[in-house]
């Protein structure tokens, strides 16, 4: 079984091509979000997730900037509470195929073309990130949004990426009335 050794080719392909965030939301349609107008994050949640202190206020910070984008302050007695979940997990991607005898180029034997099976490996890390509003003074949850997609571990573009996920995110609060 022949290895092809082009995985870093490959894997910055496959994460080019999967860079989108694929986002999701769910509320109470009961609620009427329009009566929300200040925030504070919900420290005992946010302490419990387990990623960096770095990412964590990358994340918060990523919050912060788009609230304030929809008009919402932060406050000391809140409308809102929000709290952040996150996970990931490891993709790996297995393609196999074969590799014939004979003639290549159009024009004759091909010494270069040879039989076997070759087996490309690579994996990804897939993360999800949750954004949950918590009611402040009835402690439900009214609004959680989803973003799931590809990480990078270089820093720039890490930042860069958390705050896509969050804007996309939050692009779909509050819902549209109906």
């Amino acid at each position: 079984m022949k290895t092809i050794k082009l995985l870093p080719v490959l894997l910055l392909l496959v994460v080019a091509s999967c860079s989108s965030v694929r986002v999701y939301s769910d509320f109470d349609n009961k609620v009427d979000f329009s009566q929300y107008k200040t925030y504070a994050f919900h420290k005992k949640g946010i302490d419990k997730v387990e990623i960096s202190e770095l990412d964590k206020k990358r994340i918060l910070n990523a919050i912060d900037r788009e609230l304030s984008k929809k008009g919402m302050t932060k406050s000391e007695n809140p409308d809102l509470l929000i709290n952040i979940l996150t996970k990931e997990r490891e993709k790996i991607d297995v393609n196999q195929f074969n590799m014939g005898w004979g003639y290549g180029w159009g024009w004759g034997w091909n010494p270069f073309m040879w039989g076997g099976q070759n087996t490309i490996a690579s994996s990804s890390t897939e993360g999800t990130l949750y954004i949950d509003l918590i009611d402040g003074k009835k402690k439900e949850l009214v609004w959680q949004g989803e973003g799931i997609g590809y990480l990078t571990e270089n820093r720039k573009n890490k930042e860069n990426r958390i705050n896509e996920f969050v804007a996309k995110i939050l692009e779909q609060f509050p819902p549209k009335a109906k």
